[in-house]
């Protein structure tokens, strides 16, 4: 019997600023459970199930800019993951891709601290926006998309989501803003116009952003405006610990959510 550890990676380009691997390995130290998981930088999103396959990786998150092609490639692909049709984890079940998102359950686990939210406002129409919008709608929370070109909205109104461009937006109340880009990240960008923002930020309560470990531009704004901010990063703990859940089989208790959550502050 081989003690070679059962290797878990994430994907992504860029992927070197990701705390996955920190969170995921704190979790596994916690349970002795014999993984260990690491960084992998993929420039073609296409090659993701070959590459993942050969590799012999027995589970995989996968993050921008991948969650598509990581879908369109799936041998199986699971439940809400069908509709939003972008997942963040892979599982190798006997050499072949089993595919869920679990961006959309732990989105709504990260804006439980709001307390009642009834509608808000999503920046952005990625893979992580579909994520979102699917979880909001699911909850019966209304929601509305905005982005910058008319191409990805498609998606969105299909699913008889509220949907608009920069352009053609009109200014309503929401409860809560989200930025679902990755404006922030690495620049001091806004992920929409400034009046935009200062319009729907004026009336909002609370204001979530995916990015996490950094006070965003987005962030300062909405926290100058009395806002209650929150930044990505119970989102990206609470869908590593499903994701976790899937990779080793067992239900994370809160000696594992903890020791997941310290891994990702590098306590």
């Amino acid at each position: 019997m081989s003690n070679k550890k059962e290797e878990f990676v994430i994907f992504g380009n860029p992927v070197e600023h990701s705390k996955s691997p920190q969170m995921h390995n704190a979790g596994f130290e916690n349970l002795k459970y014999n993984g260990i998981y690491k960084k992998h930088l993929l420039e073609d999103g296409n090659t993701i199930k070959d590459v993942f396959l050969q590799n012999n990786y027995k589970g995989a998150n996968i993050t921008v800019p991948h969650k598509e092609f990581a879908y369109k490639n799936a041998d199986e692909v699971r439940g809400l993951a069908n509709e939003i049709k972008a997942v963040n984890t892979y599982i190798n079940k006997n050499g072949k891709t089993i595919a869920y998102n679990t961006d959309a359950p732990g989105f709504l686990h990260a804006i439980e601290s709001f307390g009642n939210v009834k509608s808000v406002l999503l920046l952005g129409a990625g893979g992580t926006a579909k994520a979102i919008s699917l979880a909001l709608q699911q909850s019966n929370i209304e929601v509305t998309v905005l982005n910058r070109s008319e191409g990805k909205l498609e998606f969105f109104k299909k699913h008889n989501l509220k949907a608009s461009t920069w352009e053609e937006f009109e200014i309503k109340e929401y409860d809560l803003i989200v930025n679902s880009t990755s404006a922030g990240l690495k620049d001091e960008l806004l992920p929409c116009p400034e009046q935009i923002l200062n319009e729907v930020l004026k009336n909002a309560k609370f204001a979530f952003d995916c990015v996490y470990g950094r006070m965003t531009p987005f962030l300062n704004l909405a926290k100058e405006k009395g806002l209650e901010i929150k930044d990505g990063e119970d989102m990206l703990l609470y869908q590593g610990v499903l994701a976790f859940e899937l990779f080793t089989g067992v239900k994370a208790d809160n000696k594992v959510l903890e020791a997941m959550r310290k891994g990702l502050k590098g306590e």
